[in-house]
């Protein structure tokens, strides 16, 4: 008995360590981003990556410890271990360390240098495995060391309260209530867990909005053929290069129900769009971001066709800084193959002419 309450007590102070540290953090900007050639429609950008760890991922690990905590699966002494492209990683080693617990991240071999150096600098410690053994890795991993894997891809849609808590969704809404367009036409986002595109989606549905939920889906993931077709049991064997969205299978966590539409965006288009936002905020941002900005771009030509105003949100998922060697490496993007001179093109014709009008070589679609 002396033993649980022990336990409960930190439990109840390692809850309060996480409560403090949300309390010290102001809630992220939203951004207004002037987009030459649009008249009728504004877009905004949900800066996630002012968050301490500085992606949109400190908000899914903070989530997740909290869920943890209070079911009972994280105790003093628990090692945590989790699945992770890098973002939610660094994340979760942050507040690993926060509350005196050891971290391990399982990470795809291709993951950014930049990422696993913050991992390490937050504490914690990454196996690198083919991605297509990320899943099994992590759960051997948590068996052989008694620990607990966290497994976003399961529970960031039940970890995060969808009804408000100033979650994503919930900030974004109120920050926009004093914006000319105060209510969307629409929201877009991308998917790696899918927690994201289903908070908001049923946020949106809960406060009886009429804005609709856009999900961009970048080259390598079955998110989109599983939305078009509903067939949730298709796989790749193709990676995604965008880090952070993309998955080889549909996720539990991925819920199309609350979705309205996905756009499918080429890898070389996510890439063009980040250098040319580059020139419009004066920063770097994530190839996540770029993948956002294409399929808003699409909506946004087709809302400026109506002539009628209207107001685009979107995410900038994390900053450019952890790509360094790799989305802004002119010598990395030759040894891909990729080619973001079309899109390029594009991009600039549209701040002349908000027509939307994509390569001849691009074979994406949308829906």
């Amino acid at each position: 008995m002396d033993t649980q309450l022990d336990n409960r007590e930190w439990v109840r102070q390692a809850i309060c360590e996480i409560e403090a540290d949300y309390k010290r953090s102001s809630d992220t900007h939203l951004l207004k981003v002037a987009v030459p050639g649009f008249q009728y429609v504004d877009l905004y950008f949900k800066d996630e990556s002012t968050h301490p760890t500085g992606s949109l991922k400190h908000r899914l690990a903070r989530s997740l410890f909290l869920y943890g905590l209070c079911n009972g699966s994280i105790n003093e002494g628990t090692t945590i271990i989790e699945a992770s492209s890098g973002s939610t990683a660094i994340s979760e080693a942050y507040f690993a360390k926060l509350i005196g617990l050891d971290f391990v991240a399982v990470v795809p071999e291709n993951t950014a240098e930049e990422k696993l150096e913050k991992i390490a600098f937050y504490g914690g410690t990454f196996h690198k495995v083919p991605p297509s053994d990320l899943y099994r890795a992590a759960e051997d991993l948590a068996m052989k060391l008694g620990g607990v894997y966290m497994d976003q891809f399961t529970f960031a849609e039940r970890a995060t309260d969808w009804r408000g808590n100033n979650n994503i969704a919930q900030s974004i809404f109120d920050q926009m209530r004093y914006e000319k367009n105060s209510e969307p036409a629409w929201v877009v986002v991308s998917a790696g867990t899918g927690g994201t595109s289903a908070t908001i989606g049923r946020y949106i549905r809960y406060r009886g909005l009429s804005t609709r939920l856009c999900v961009a889906d970048p080259e390598g993931s079955v998110f989109y053929e599983a939305f078009m077709h509903r067939d949730y049991s298709v796989t790749s064997t193709k990676p995604s290069i965008i880090e952070g969205i993309g998955r080889p299978r549909v996720e539990p966590s991925f819920v199309p129900a609350v979705i309205d539409r996905m756009i499918k965006v080429p890898d070389a288009a996510s890439l063009a769009c980040i250098h040319w936002l580059q020139s419009l905020l004066d920063r770097r941002c994530g190839g996540s971001t770029g993948c956002n900005m294409y399929a808003a771009l699409e909506i946004m030509c087709e809302l400026e066709a109506r002539k009628a105003p209207a107001s685009v949100v979107s995410v900038l998922c994390d900053g450019g800084e952890r790509y360094a060697n790799s989305y802004y490496s002119q010598r990395w993007l030759r040894e891909k193959g990729l080619h973001l001179e079309p899109y390029t093109e594009q991009l600039n014709t549209l701040m002349e002419k908000p027509v939307w009008s994509r390569p001849e070589t691009d074979e994406a679609s949308t829906n």
